[in-house]
């Protein structure tokens, strides 16, 4: 059983920075397939960022201002956040997916685990 635990969140104004981390325990994080999504309040979960073996996946609003990595000392897949904005508001959550394969890194479904999130606000 994988299990998953988010840190990092908080309140900052806008422009600043925070980093995520996703604390991963039942698997290496090297074998498993990685992804953080994000949800505001009345909206459905969005996608933000993927990491599968050897690629990364950003959707559009974070590219250029967020980056997803791996630490395999830690355990732990991590979310450089800069430029903050209002419109980064939500809670986030990371996923991880088990299969070898990593086909659709943006869609919800593919992911078999869930961490309870952590609440991300940029103050305007």
């Amino acid at each position: 059983q994988v299990q998953l635990v988010e840190s990092g969140g908080g309140l900052v104004q806008a422009g600043a920075s925070l980093i995520l981390s996703c604390t991963v325990s039942g698997r290496t994080v090297s074998s498993v397939n990685m992804g953080w999504f994000r949800q505001a309040p009345g909206k459905d979960r969005e996608f933000i960022a993927a990491i599968g073996r050897s690629s990364t996946y950003y959707a559009d609003s974070a590219k250029g201002r967020f980056t997803i990595s791996r630490d395999n000392a830690r355990n732990t897949v991590d979310l450089q956040m800069n430029s903050l904005k209002p419109e980064d508001t939500a809670v986030y959550y990371c996923a991880a997916d088990r299969s070898p394969y990593f086909i659709r890194p943006t869609m919800t479904s593919t992911y078999d685990y869930w961490g309870q999130g952590t609440q991300v606000t940029a103050s305007s």
